[in-house]
């Protein structure tokens, strides 16, 4: 081994880290099995906040928990089919939230929220009965939804949709939140994916 090697060898492990997210030397250091390396404290403020993903790589590493309210997903299947899938039926699926008030996960703690009742449509192929119970694992996690402000009407606290999105529409194609889009379920899959869901 030349000298230069050993040289850098030294100083590399010698040298501390900083934790990404105090931006200060590490105390009681918590490495994940992404290897980014966090202080105990701070990574648990992290966990509290944004869940059980890396605040570095957003690599998930654990159970992910959203702010969901308490509601019910319920489904159906009908013979009618998809536009862009004329070979199978369709998956709907009934989420309906009652209205109630808000907890320390939401917004406005104490404060009454607007419940709702959303329906999605899933084409009743091998693909979409795979996304189907996806969304259902993610629902028992309350990720589907959350309590703020609808980006389609500006109201504030009602129940909203939460970054996974759902075709709403049987038809309209991506522009009426519809089909056929023929992507959706390849890109529903991989927002599932960023949740630990998959």
């Amino acid at each position: 081994m030349n000298q230069t090697h050993w040289d850098l060898m030294q100083s590399d492990a010698t040298v501390e880290e900083n934790c990404p997210i105090c931006l200060d030397k590490i105390v009681k250091e918590k490495k994940l099995v992404c290897n980014h390396k966090f202080c105990s404290d701070c990574l648990q403020q992290s966990i509290e906040s944004m869940g059980a993903c890396c605040p570095v790589c957003k690599n998930v590493f654990g159970k992910v928990e959203g702010t969901q309210p308490e509601g019910t997903m319920k489904h159906s299947c009908h013979s009618t089919s998809l536009t862009g899938y004329p070979e199978c039926g369709t998956i709907v699926i009934q989420y309906s939230f009652p209205s109630g008030v808000q907890t320390t996960k939401h917004p406005h703690p104490g404060k009454h929220y607007n419940g709702t009742n959303r329906t999605a449509y899933l084409p009743d192929n091998k693909e979409g009965r795979e996304v189907h119970q996806l969304l259902k694992r993610a629902f028992d996690q309350k990720l589907i939804f959350t309590v703020g402000t609808s980006r389609t009407t500006g109201t504030d606290d009602c129940v909203t949709w939460n970054d996974i999105h759902h075709k709403t529409s049987t038809h309209g194609g991506s522009g009426s939140f519809g089909y056929p889009d023929p992507e959706y379920l390849l890109r529903v899959k991989e927002e599932l994916k960023a949740k630990g869901i998959e």
